[in-house]
């Protein structure tokens, strides 16, 4: 087993933490979980603009991108041409109602509001765990160049691998720390995870399939335990699958999936937790939410997803 190491250099910060062939590094830009050589995924805590020639306001932190299979493939993919607020791995609430006001965290564009890493408070080390916890802030913008946040997200990321496949927990606590309540009408997308897929995988070459066996033509506004999705990749076909913990709210949550008619059946897919039904995050109270990511080189089965998930909610 390896020893720990702590390193630190110049200026600027980095935090390594090793055990075995898993390892999770601190910057002050990044937090990198890595596998030997393979890094599977990084958390960015600094803000990254958008494209050359995009509206400024795209620019975003606390996102993952990339994520990568045991083999190193990349499943994710940021700043598509078609949606660029787009970011690998991400979240925020789109139609909400705060002291009579529509704000949206998710379309940047807008400029109404946005998610934001504000600190690190764990690292987390275990023998066979790496990981950390993170606070994002979900941010209204207010006239006068104000800010006022609104919920304040304890956000945790843990990574383990098995039997050659990659297992991230994403478990994402929700507070509103103001005294209104925070209203969640309806709407067809937005909320605590969504996905975009690598940007060679179309409707042609990949593969949506949700635990009640919908596909990417068919699945959008159905509810699901899990759906996953497959892929080409150098070294063959990849899965990435995502399941939803039993304990989440309107379980089983519906879903956003794009058809092949949506940009050439491009890979984007939300767990949305308001899409039936309007709900409200009360002043002062919690929203927690746990989804399980599957990473893996392989074609993993229907049967094997169910067992995972089955496992997952024991």
């Amino acid at each position: 087993m390896k020893e720990l190491i702590f390193v630190v250099i110049s200026m600027t910060f980095t935090i390594l933490l090793v055990r075995g062939d898993l390892a999770v590094k601190e910057t002050q830009e990044k937090i990198i979980l890595s596998d030997a050589s393979n890094t599977v995924l990084v958390y960015h805590k600094k803000e990254m603009k958008p494209p050359e020639g995009a509206d400024p306001n795209y620019k975003r932190s606390a996102f993952i991108h990339p994520i990568k299979t045991p083999k190193g493939a990349v499943l994710t993919s940021i700043h598509p041409k078609d949606h660029i607020h787009h970011m690998g791995l991400w979240n925020g609430w789109v139609k909400t109602s705060y002291e009579n006001r529509e704000i949206d965290f998710w379309n940047l564009k807008k400029a109404q509001g946005s998610v934001q890493y504000a600190e690190t408070l764990s690292i987390h080390d275990h023998k066979s765990e790496k990981g950390f916890t993170v606070i994002q802030n979900h941010v209204a913008f207010e006239p006068g160049s104000k800010t006022k946040i609104i919920i304040k997200e304890s956000f945790t990321i843990k990574l383990s691998k098995k039997n050659n496949k990659y297992f991230i927990d994403y478990i994402s606590n929700q507070k509103n720390i103001t005294d209104t309540d925070f209203i969640l009408p309806s709407y067809r997308y937005g909320g605590p995870i969504a996905y975009r897929g690598p940007e060679h995988w179309n409707s042609d070459n990949s593969k949506v399939l949700t635990s009640e066996g919908k596909n990417r033509n068919n699945g959008h506004a159905t509810r699901a335990n899990w759906c996953s999705f497959t892929g080409p990749t150098k070294s063959g076909e990849a899965t990435f699958c995502i399941l939803s913990h039993s304990s989440n709210h309107d379980s089983p949550q519906r879903v956003r999936i794009w058809s092949n008619e949506n940009h050439n059946g491009a890979i984007f897919f939300n767990y949305v937790p308001a899409q039936e039904k309007s709900w409200n995050i009360k002043a002062g109270m919690n929203a927690d939410f746990k989804y399980r990511i599957i990473l893996s080189d392989k074609n993993v089965s229907p049967k094997k997803i169910k067992d995972y998930w089955v496992n997952y909610n024991k």
